[in-house]
């Protein structure tokens, strides 16, 4: 394959409309969670993963898997769990049988806000999803993210 191979050329094209449709929809719930809740994108994921941990075997994740699941560094995460705790609505303690470890826990104003910006995050992926679909290049796109379900972590 070369450079100039049309195989290669249609990836590219199909990367950059996938690529441009995650940051229109981005943008969107973006503006909506800041302008309705003081909420970044990045601090709503983080909310709603750390909101799924439980007390079972393997409940509360540690901040590689964090930051996996909310897609950033984890000196990112970081400094995002520091953001969140700063403002009340993270919480981090010692994790009992590994002293090494630190576990961060959702406060309940963070589950409260959670809890009211969860109707805003997902109006404004509808409609963002909806916008994007009225685009030809766009629609198949939006076909294929209403039909996934989210991955079982490895």
């Amino acid at each position: 394959m070369t450079a100039t191979d049309p195989a290669l050329t249609a990836l590219a094209q199909g990367w950059c409309a996938l690529s441009l449709l995650h940051g229109k929809i981005e943008a969107h719930i973006e503006r909506a969670l800041q302008g309705r809740h003081d909420l970044s994108v990045r601090e709503y994921s983080l909310l709603d993963v750390l909101s799924r941990q439980h007390e079972g075997d393997g409940g509360h994740l540690q901040m590689k898997q964090v930051a996996d699941a909310v897609v950033l560094s984890q000196s990112a995460t970081t400094r995002l769990v520091t953001r969140l705790e700063d403002r009340g609505l993270l919480e981090r303690y010692l994790c009992p049988t590994d002293r090494r470890g630190i576990y961060t826990n959702v406060t309940e104003a963070g589950l409260e806000l959670l809890q009211e910006a969860r109707p805003t995050n997902d109006a404004a992926l509808r409609e963002a999803l909806d916008e994007a679909a009225k685009n030809p290049e766009m629609a198949p796109l939006v076909r294929v993210v209403e039909t996934l379900k989210a991955p079982v972590p490895a």
